[in-house]
């Protein structure tokens, strides 16, 4: 159902990924033919014991043309016992005859926040330490995908030790840290050629991610150009930045 209850025999199963009438396929390395065609032949076999046989075929833009070909018959008249999700990254790939044929669904990212309030609920009941900064800079690279930030934060345990700290997780990545879009906002505004330099070649000798240290000074830029226009304080430590920097300064940096 739309609600399920996660305590049956059924839900239980599914979230094991051990229910026998839920079946995956991963079209990005069963692309052929072959592969559709055994789901075909297999549709028409009723369930063993849900009410539904559901075939969650993911990435499945990455059919080739004939595997959609086959399938697409199926997905005109399927039997009433079976269901299709068609999961995909891309659907601008996926052939219109078979789009038309579909419910389409758009999940939304998820945002920082509730990524990092997650990770928090998760890290505190397998017993490992984290702090606010190192939750942030996973909940941002994860880019709006929980999977995404649930992997991150298990390669960062393993390279922390088991707890989690902003900078080790930031080396980790190759991302900014804060402190040094602090530093660099410090030599930008006192106008010191010699220290923006330093910051920056200390970023290039542990291969920081140059994008993503572009796009921190983005954030912070656009925090204190939003605190200038709307005459509050900026997040976290950028108050200290608002009289340093002109309204234009700010502007024409965040152009």
């Amino acid at each position: 159902t739309v609600r399920p209850c996660g305590l049956c025999e059924h839900c239980k199963a599914i979230g094991s990924d051990s229910h026998i009438d839920v079946i995956e396929v991963d079209a990005a390395s069963h692309t052929g033919v072959a592969n559709i065609r055994e789901i075909i032949d297999n549709v028409r076999y009723r369930p063993v014991s849900a009410r539904y046989k559901v075939y969650v075929i993911d990435e499945v833009h990455m059919l080739s043309t004939a595997a959609f070909n086959a399938l697409l018959k199926t997905l005109e008249e399927p039997p009433p016992h079976v269901k299709f999700l068609l999961a995909t990254t891309d659907p601008g790939k996926v052939p219109m005859t078979v789009l038309s044929r579909c419910l389409q669904f758009n999940l939304k990212n998820i945002l920082p926040d509730v990524i990092a309030e997650h990770l928090r609920s998760v890290l505190t009941r397998e017993s490992f330490d984290s702090d606010d900064v190192s939750l942030n800079v996973i909940a941002r690279a994860a880019d709006g995908s929980l999977r995404d930030a649930l992997s991150i934060a298990d390669q960062a345990v393993s390279y922390c030790g088991g707890s989690l700290e902003g900078d080790r997780v930031a080396e980790m990545l190759g991302t900014g840290r804060s402190d040094e879009v602090a530093r660099l906002l410090d030599a930008f505004a006192d106008g010191d050629r010699v220290a923006l330099f330093k910051c920056s070649n200390e970023l290039a000798a542990r291969s920081a991610d140059f994008a993503d240290v572009l796009a921190n000074l983005q954030r912070a830029f656009h925090e204190l150009a939003m605190a200038h226009a709307t005459e509050t304080k900026p997040e976290g430590d950028l108050d200290k930045y608002t009289d340093r920097f002109s309204v234009q300064w700010i502007q024409l940096a965040y152009q």
